[in-house]
């Protein structure tokens, strides 16, 4: 462990340049603004998300609150891209 690294002046052979795929810096902090709901669920879907929260070492009310940001996302996008439909049908009427 204690043997010196010898450097050498070889040539690097072929390089190619990598695209940046990591985000900046503001899109880390982003939090969306939360709105506080009181709402009643299954006792079987809050077990359920309890137990896959624990296997994955995170807080089940975070599980739900992604999966309804992914649903509204979703169906959001559906939505718009039918009303982008219905104006070019209009307009070619």
């Amino acid at each position: 462990m204690s043997e010196k690294i010898k450097y050498t002046d070889e040539p690097l052979g072929d390089l190619k340049v990598v695209p940046d795929f990591l985000p900046r810096p503001e899109e880390l902090v982003f939090r969306d603004e939360g709105v506080k709901v009181t709402i009643a669920l299954s006792k079987r879907s809050v077990e359920f998300f309890k137990g896959e929260a624990r296997k994955h070492h995170t807080q089940y009310q975070r599980m739900i609150r992604r999966l309804l940001d992914a649903y509204a996302e979703h169906h959001s996008r559906r939505r718009a891209a039918r009303s982008r439909r219905t104006v070019r049908k209009h307009a070619a009427a």
